[in-house]
């Protein structure tokens, strides 16, 4: 079954509802142009309330080696997912429990992932000036390719309402949602989230 992760949690409510509904992952965002962006203390008491349940992801644009490690060890996040620029010398210095993001524009993608260690790999839209979470798809094709070679998250556009579709044409080892569940950037809507969770879970 198709694990999903709910990204740019920003509240415990909100972590205690998306774990209630089913979420495997909670991702909590540090890039701080995001509206999703969490400090250090509030991503401690997320990973206090739900931690034994789920797995906690931090999220990092362009941070140093030594940046990540210091929040994860601060935070008790078990996962780090970078999404900038990083070089693969840098997430291997992070593995096991990191993986690189790739924003994708066509199929030279699938080339760039191969370039990056480790067994996992996140697929997004490419939207210049935004890492991520902007509710932009991208053509599956290519993430059905990746996903035959990797333990695979698929994100980047996915909805309650497409998500059981996605998961069907690419068959990823985990989905990944942000705005497609929001009742604004930074908060769930609970009904979103439980659509969504059993949507991608049913197909």
């Amino acid at each position: 079954m198709t694990e999903v992760k709910i990204c740019g949690l920003t509240t415990v409510d909100d972590a205690l509802r998306c774990i209630e509904a089913g979420a495997d992952s909670i991702g909590l965002n540090f890039w701080p142009a995001s509206p999703r962006c969490v400090d250090a203390r509030m991503a401690r008491a997320i990973v206090e309330t739900g931690g034994d349940h789920v797995q906690m992801v931090g999220v990092f644009v362009d941070f140093s080696r030594e940046q990540v490690r210091e929040i994860l060890r601060e935070t008790g996040i078990g996962w780090a997912q970078l999404h900038g620029a990083e070089p693969p010398e840098l997430l291997a210095a992070l593995l096991p429990n990191a993986y690189k993001a790739i924003s994708v524009k066509d199929g030279s993608a699938i080339v760039l992932a191969r370039s990056y260690p480790g067994g996992h790999i996140l697929l997004d839209a490419s939207v210049p000036g935004m890492p991520g979470g902007t509710g932009r798809t991208f053509d599956w094709a290519i993430a059905a390719e990746v996903a035959k070679e990797r333990k695979l998250t698929l994100a980047g556009g996915l909805t309650p309402d497409n998500v059981a579709e996605a998961v069907r044409a690419v068959k990823p080892f985990r989905v990944d949602v942000a705005s497609g569940v929001e009742s604004k950037p930074g908060r769930k809507d609970p009904n979103l989230v439980k659509r969504f969770i059993d949507a991608a879970k049913g197909a």
